[in-house]
C-alpha cells in the first residue's frame, strides 16, 4: 500500500494528504473547500466526542442544540465579533429555487427573497445569547453550562482536510455566570479539560498560555489556548477557552438580579475544539509507513489476522482466533478479527499498519498447536511471540506502554524542537533552519508583532501561563520586554 506514499522528509504536506486518503479518512466532496469524513476517521472523532463529552459532563455541562441559521442583524450587536467574522460568513439570501424558463436546470427565485439574510454559523455566541436572555432573570438562574455539538462553516479558501476546511464539526460551550471571578475560573477549568484531554487520550504534549491581543477571539476579553508542535516543526493551535466579559450580554441585555437585589449583567465564556484534532494526531504521530494510533483513539485497538494454507487450517485458526477476539472483547477492548479468505495475511497486515491500527495478532495452525501468537506494535514496529494465557491482560499493557511511548515520544521532539533566541539574526536562523516553538522577548506592541509576522510569517502561538518575569530586550524593536513568549510558524 506504500510503495508510493510520500515520506515526511520529501514533501510534509503530501505526506499528510496522503495519510489521510489512504488510511481511509477523509476525501474531497463536489463542494470546493469541503470533506467527507469517511467511517474509519469518523470513528476517530466519535472517540475524541465519546472521551471529551464525558468529561464536559463530569464538570457541570449539559448538551444543548442552537440554530445553524443566525440572523444578520445579530452580528452587528457585538463590534468586535463581526470584524472578525464578516470576511469568514456564508449568507442565505433566498428561501426557494425555481425551474429555469430556459430549461437549463434551476434558478434562484428571485420573488422568494429573505426579508433579512441569514448567517450560517460560524460560532454561535450571538444566536446563543440572544436566547439566553430569556432563559436568565435571577441569581437563581446561573450558572448556565451548556456545551453544544454541531458543525460551523467558516469560507476558507487555502483548504486542508482536517485542519482547515469551509465546513468543519466542534463542539463550543457557552456558560454564563454571576461574578466575574466565576467566569474566569471556568475559562481555566476548560482550558485545563482540554490539555488532560490532548495529553492523556491523544498523547500530544501542549503548551497552556493566553493569547496576545491581535490572536484574541472577536469579542473576547482574554483567549487562552493550548498548543502543539507538529513533526514538521509547525505549531497547531489544539483548543480555545476565551473570557467574554460582559460583552455578549451587554450586547444582547442579558441581565440578572443579584443576591442584593441589583440588575447586573452577566459574564460569560466560551471554549471549542474541532475536527483539527484529528488533523493533530496524525501529524503529531504517524510515520513513514502510514497512520500511527494512540490505543485510547484508535478506533480499532487490535487486529487478528490469522494465518493459513488450507480449507482445514482456516477453520481451525479462526476458531482459535474468535476465542482470543471475544476474550479480549470481554475486558473493554476494540478488537477485529479479520477473517476474510478474499485477502492474504500480507496484504492485512500492510492494510493496518497503514491505518495505524495499534497491536496486530497473527495466528498461525502451529501457533494454536504452542498455545501462542505472534504481536506486532504499529508505534515500534517491534514484533514478539507471546503466550495466550492471560493474553487479554498482556494485550491492554501493550496498549498502556502503547499510549505513553507515543506522548513521551512527541514531548522528546518537542523538547528537541524548543528554543531560545536573544537577537533577531538568531531568531530568523532558528525559524529557518530549525523550526519548532521559540521563546522570544517581545515589545507588547501590536505593531511589533505585525511586523514580525509579515517579516518570518512567525506568530505569537501564546503568552505561558505560570511564565515567570524575566526582563530583556525586544528581538525586534530592542525596547524593554517583561518576559518572553512563544513564537513559531504555525497551521
Amino acid at each position: 500500500m506504500a510503495k508510493d506514499f510520500s515520506t515526511r522528509e520529501e514533501n510534509y504536506s503530501k505526506w499528510y494528504n496522503d495519510i489521510v486518503q489512504r488510511a481511509d479518512l477523509a476525501e474531497n466532496s463536489a463542494v470546493r473547500g469541503c470533506m467527507v469524513i469517511k467511517p474509519y476517521g469518523y470513528a476517530i472523532w466519535e472517540r475524541m466526542q465519546s472521551a471529551l463529552d464525558k468529561m464536559f459532563k463530569d464538570t457541570g455541562h449539559s448538551n444543548a442544540y442552537f440554530p445553524i441559521f443566525i440572523p444578520k442583524s445579530f452580528f452587528s450587536k457585538e463590534a468586535d465579533h463581526v470584524e472578525g467574522f464578516a470576511k469568514e460568513c456564508a449568507v442565505v439570501t433566498h428561501y426557494r429555487l425555481k425551474n429555469d424558463p430556459d430549461g437549463k436546470g434551476v434558478v434562484v427565485d428571485d420573488t422568494a427573497k429573505l426579508e433579512e439574510e441569514l448567517i450560517i454559523r460560524p460560532t454561535s455566541e450571538t444566536i446563543i445569547w440572544d436566547t439566553y436572555r430569556n432563559w436568565v432573570q435571577s441569581y437563581r438562574d446561573l450558572p448556565i453550562l451548556v456545551n453544544q455539538w454541531a458543525n460551523v462553516v467558516r469560507w476558507e479558501m487555502r483548504t486542508r482536510m482536517f485542519l482547515r476546511t469551509a465546513e468543519f464539526l466542534w463542539q463550543e460551550g457557552h456558560t454564563a455566570h454571576a461574578t466575574k471571578e466565576e467566569a474566569i475560573e471556568e475559562t481555566h477549568k476548560m482550558l485545563d479539560v482540554y490539555a488532560d484531554f490532548a495529553e492523556n487520550y491523544m498523547a500530544i504534549p501542549v503548551l497552556k498560555g493566553v493569547k496576545s491581543e491581535n490572536e484574541r477571539f472577536a469579542g473576547a476579553l482574554d483567549t487562552y489556548c493550548i498548543e502543539a508542535l507538529m513533526q514538521d516543526g509547525k505549531a497547531l493551535q489544539a483548543g480555545t477557552s476565551h473570557f467574554l466579559g460582559q460583552n455578549f450580554a451587554r450586547a444582547f441585555d442579558v441581565k440578572f438580579t443579584s443576591k442584593e437585589g441589583k440588575l447586573e449583567y452577566v459574564w460569560a465564556t466560551s471554549w471549542g475544539v474541532s475536527t483539527r484534532l484529528v488533523g493533530a494526531v496524525i501529524m503529531a504521530h504517524s510515520d513513514d509507513n502510514g497512520l500511527v494510533l494512540p490505543p485510547k483513539l484508535a478506533p480499532i485497538q487490535v487486529v487478528i489476522v490469522p494465518i493459513y494454507k488450507n480449507e482445514k487450517q482456516y477453520r481451525m485458526v479462526c476458531e482459535k482466533a474468535d476465542e482470543i477476539r471475544i476474550a479480549m472483547q470481554n475486558k473493554g477492548l476494540r478488537v477485529k478479527l479479520d477473517d476474510r479468505d478474499t485477502h492474504k495475511p500480507g496484504w492485512k497486515f500492510n492494510e493496518y499498519e497503514f491505518k495505524g491500527v495499534p497491536l496486530r495478532i497473527a495466528i498461525g495452525p502451529r501457533d494454536v498447536e504452542n498455545d501462542t501468537v505472534e504481536i506486532a506494535r504499529r508505534d515500534t514496529l517491534e514484533k514478539s511471540v507471546y503466550q495466550q494465557q492471560d493474553l487479554p491482560n498482556k494485550v491492554e499493557h501493550l496498549l498502556e506502554a502503547i499510549q505513553d511511548n507515543l506522548f513521551q515520544k512527541a514531548l522528546n521532539f518537542r523538547d528537541a524542537k524548543t528554543f531560545y533566541a536573544d537577537t533577531w539574526e538568531e531568531f530568523n536562523e532558528i525559524l529557518d533552519e530549525k523550526g519548532g516553538f521559540i521563546y522570544a522577548h517581545w515589545d507588547g506592541t501590536a505593531e511589533t508583532e505585525q511586523k514580525i509576522k509579515e517579516e518570518t510569517k512567525a506568530t505569537i502561538r501564546c503568552i505561558p501561563l505560570g511564565n515567570k518575569k524575566q526582563e530583556g530586550k525586544c528581538i525586534y524593536s530592542g525596547k524593554a520586554s517583561a518576559q518572553r513568549v512563544i513564537f513559531a510558524r504555525a497551521y
